[in-house]
């Protein structure tokens, strides 16, 4: 790219989007970071700017903020544990597309990175409610007039060391990715090689639109 990029993060308050942010405030081509969010997200560096916004289905009162940035890395989700189909496509589908069409408009030079998952259905046919309703909105954010846009489906991410937003399970189950990296190589990466494989695909792009674990490893690597 041969500049400075500028990054959007939302989610920083959860595991993987503060993990994505951390990557980008120590890349060295990263000159600025927005992070969004209903509350505090926890951490200060000179490189960083907080909003708190309680609404993410109503960005226009934000929107002047949100001008002059040529990457975001979507990392808001809501787990569909309990939620009946409706609910989840409304706080999944509705609220991502929302604020990927307004940030469309607002920098067409935009390369916006969204976090799916692993199984996701491209096809929005398949048995599985949250699997189509996170390849619905894999699908339309594709047609989408950014500069590019990419949709990451990590398995299983080791957590970076040191972070404060690690969800507590995972200190029974951590010491286990040495043999799942082993044995099951295409399912399970570490949230850091995410958090690179998007600063990458924005610096560098890259030939696929829909990145599986093992692209992520492979982006994550260059």
């Amino acid at each position: 790219m041969g500049t400075k990029i500028n990054v959007i993060v939302t989610g920083a308050s959860g595991m993987v989007g503060e993990g994505v942010m951390h990557e980008c405030l120590n890349h060295p081509d990263v000159e600025k970071v927005l992070v969004i969010g209903r509350k505090p997200c926890g951490t200060t560096h000179p490189k960083l700017t907080e909003i708190i916004h309680k609404d993410f289905f109503d960005l226009t009162p934000i929107a002047d903020q949100l001008k002059g940035y040529n990457a975001c890395y979507f990392c808001l989700g809501v787990s569909s544990v309990g939620m009946k189909e409706p609910e989840y496509k409304k706080l999944t589908y509705d609220l991502t597309l929302h604020a990927a069409e307004l940030l469309a408009r607002l920098n067409p030079d935009m390369t916006f990175c969204y976090v799916s998952g692993a199984a996701t259905d491209s096809s929005e046919k398949g048995k599985s409610m949250w699997a189509r309703v996170k390849g619905k909105t894999e699908n339309d954010l594709l047609k989408l007039p950014f500069k590019a846009a990419y949709m990451f489906r990590p398995g299983y991410m080791q957590p970076t060391p040191g972070l404060s937003n690690t969800l507590k399970y995972y200190k029974y189950i951590t010491w286990m990715y040495p043999f799942l990296k082993t044995v099951f190589p295409g399912s399970v990466s570490t949230l850091a090689d995410l958090g690179q494989a998007m600063l990458g695909v924005t610096l560098k792009g890259y030939d696929k639109k829909v990145l599986e674990v093992r692209d992520i490893k492979a982006v994550a690597g260059l």
